[in-house]
C-alpha cells in the first residue's frame, strides 16, 4: 500500500514538473492607432478599460514604448519581421516599396513559433503584403487564421443582423481557446481594427469610428476633454508643408470644430471600451479553460494619433502623440512583489518579436534588429540597453512628408529630407517637453544639432546596409 501511495507521488511530482516546465501560452493583442495615454492607467480621466487596467496593474506597464515607423502597415511588417523599414522594404505607396521577400518571411517570429511546436492563430486586420502571397504566407505561419478588416466595420452575418469585425475577430478568437489541446502551447494573435476611423464616411454628427453596439449611449453625457496644444499659435508655427499635409487634412475630417471633436472623441471612447470588453472575453476563456497561469498577455498598438493636438490628424510625424504606444505585459508566473511595475527604458515595436521568441524559449535570428525586453522585465536592465531610439517614414512623399530621426531621454531630431533645402527638428524636452520650440537654428544648438544629424545618417546607413534575409536560390533544372 506504501508503495503504491509513493509511486502515485512520484507519478504526480513529475506531472507537476512537467506542467511547469511546458512553454507558455502567449496572447498577442495589437491596437489600431492608439496613443500610447489612451487607457484609464496610463492616465486618461474619461475612458473606460478596466480589463487593461487590470493586465497592467497585475503585470508591467511600459511608459517609453515607441513605433519605429507610425503607420500601420509598415509597423506591422516590422512586428512580423524585426526589422526596420528600410530593412524590410516594406513602404506602400513608395515607387521603391517592396512585399515582405521569402527569405524574411522565413524568419517571421510566427514561423518559429510554429515550427517549435506552438498552435499559431491570427485573427483580425492584415496590413501587410509578403511576395509569396498572402494566403501561402499566413498559412505557413499559422495553424488557423483569418483576416477581418474593416470596409466596412459592420459585416452582415447569415440572419441579416450587422456584427462589429472585431467582435467577430473575438469570436474567432474564443473559439481558438476553447479549441485548444492542453498538451501543447498556443501563439495568439488579435490584430485589431479598433481604434481606426472609418476614413470613406465623412459624415458629420455620424462620428468615424464605428463602435461595437453593445457600448451604444455610452459617454453620451460626457464632456470630452479638449486636446492639448490646441492654441491656434501652435499649429501657426509649424513649416508649410506640414500645415498642407495629409495630417491637416484629416484634421478638418473630424477635429475642426467642437460639435466634430465631441462626436468623434464619444465614438472613439465607445470603440476602445468595446475593444476592452472584447479581451475580458477572451481572458474569460482562458480562466475557463484553465490555461490563464501559463498565458503571457502582450498589449500594444501599431503607431500613435492626434485628436487635434497642434492643429493636426492622423499620425506619421516625429512628434510624440505619434510615436508613443501603449504596451502591457501581464506574466502570470511573475512573483506579486513585482507586479504593477513601470518600465521607464526605452523599448520599441522592433523588440517585440525577439521578446516574445525569448519567452518562449526558442532561438532569436541573428537578422532581427530588436532586442528583448525579458531582462527588463526581470529587473537586470543591461547596460548597453539603448537610451535613443532610431525612427523613419517613406509614405506619400507629398501628402506625408518623408523623414527620418533619433529620439533620446532629452533631445529629439527629426530630418525632413525631401524638402528644399532638407527642413530639421532639435526639440529639447527638458526645457520644453511639449515640443513647441524648434532649437534647430539656435546658435547654441549648434554642436548637438551636428551630433544627431551625424547619429542620424549613421543610423540610417547602418539599417540601409542590413540586408534582408534572402532565400537560397532555386536549383537549375537538368
Amino acid at each position: 500500500m506504501y508503495k503504491r501511495l509513493f509511486l502515485l507521488l512520484i507519478a504526480a511530482t513529475l506531472c507537476a514538473s512537467a506542467a511547469a516546465a511546458q512553454p507558455p501560452n502567449i496572447l498577442f493583442i495589437l491596437a489600431d492607432d492608439q496613443r500610447h495615454d489612451e487607457l484609464a492607467c496610463a492616465g486618461e480621466p474619461v475612458l473606460k478599460t478596466p480589463s487593461l487596467d487590470r493586465l497592467a496593474e497585475e503585470g508591467v506597464r511600459f511608459e517609453n514604448m515607441t513605433v519605429t515607423t507610425s503607420i500601420c502597415m509598415v509597423s506591422r511588417a516590422t512586428i512580423f519581421t524585426g526589422l526596420m523599414q528600410r530593412s524590410h522594404g516594406f513602404a506602400p505607396g513608395n515607387a521603391e516599396s517592396r512585399p515582405v521577400s521569402p527569405g524574411d518571411e522565413k524568419v517571421c517570429f510566427p514561423n518559429l513559433l510554429r515550427q517549435a511546436g506552438y498552435r499559431t492563430g491570427y485573427y483580425g486586420k492584415n496590413h501587410v503584403t509578403f511576395k509569396s502571397g498572402n494566403k501561402k504566407a499566413f498559412g505557413r505561419m499559422f495553424d488557423d487564421w483569418a483576416h477581418i478588416h474593416r470596409h466596412p466595420f459592420f459585416k452582415k452575418m447569415p440572419d441579416g443582423s450587422k456584427r462589429h469585425c472585431d467582435e467577430i475577430m473575438g469570436d474567432r478568437s474564443v473559439a481558438f481557446v476553447k479549441s485548444q489541446p492542453a498538451d501543447q502551447p498556443f501563439f495568439l494573435y488579435m490584430s485589431f481594427n479598433i481604434a481606426h476611423a472609418e476614413d470613406s464616411d465623412l459624415r458629420p454628427g455620424i462620428g468615424h469610428f464605428p463602435w461595437p453596439k453593445a457600448e451604444d449611449g455610452m459617454y453620451e453625457a460626457m464632456t470630452p476633454p479638449k486636446p492639448q496644444l490646441n492654441d491656434p499659435a501652435v499649429f501657426d508655427a509649424l513649416p508649410s508643408f506640414l500645415k498642407t499635409s495629409e495630417n491637416r487634412t484629416r484634421f478638418h475630417w473630424r477635429w475642426d470644430t467642437a460639435g466634430k471633436y465631441d462626436v468623434n472623441m464619444r465614438a472613439r471612447f465607445r470603440m476602445i471600451t468595446g475593444m476592452d470588453r472584447i479581451i475580458q472575453r477572451v481572458l474569460d476563456t482562458l480562466e475557463e479553460r484553465g490555461l490563464a497561469d501559463n498565458t503571457i498577455v502582450i498589449y500594444t498598438a501599431d503607431n500613435g494619433y492626434y485628436r487635434g493636438e497642434r492643429g493636426l490628424a492622423g499620425k506619421w510625424t516625429h512628434f510624440e502623440e505619434s510615436l508613443r504606444v501603449p504596451l502591457i505585459i501581464y506574466d502570470p508566473r511573475r512573483p506579486s512583489e513585482k507586479r504593477g511595475e513601470l518600465i521607464e527604458q526605452p523599448t520599441q515595436n522592433l523588440d517585440l518579436p525577439s521578446t516574445i521568441l525569448e519567452f518562449s524559449g526558442v532561438e532569436v535570428p541573428s537578422a532581427y534588429q530588436g532586442r528583448s525586453m525579458v531582462s527588463l522585465l526581470e529587473g537586470d536592465v543591461p547596460q548597453d540597453w539603448r537610451t535613443e531610439t532610431f525612427h523613419e517614414h517613406h509614405q506619400h512623399r507629398t501628402i506625408i512628408p518623408k523623414w527620418s530621426g533619433i529620439r533620446g531621454e532629452r533631445y529629439v531630431y527629426a530630418c525632413y529630407s525631401l524638402q528644399n533645402p532638407p527642413y530639421e527638428f532639435l526639440h529639447d524636452l527638458q526645457r520644453d517637453p511639449d515640443q513647441l520650440v524648434n532649437f534647430a537654428s539656435d546658435p547654441e544648438y549648434a554642436p548637438l544639432l551636428q551630433e544627431f544629424r551625424e547619429k542620424n545618417q549613421a543610423a540610417t546607413h547602418a539599417y540601409s546596409r542590413a540586408k534582408p534575409a534572402q532565400e537560397k536560390p532555386a536549383a537549375k533544372k537538368r
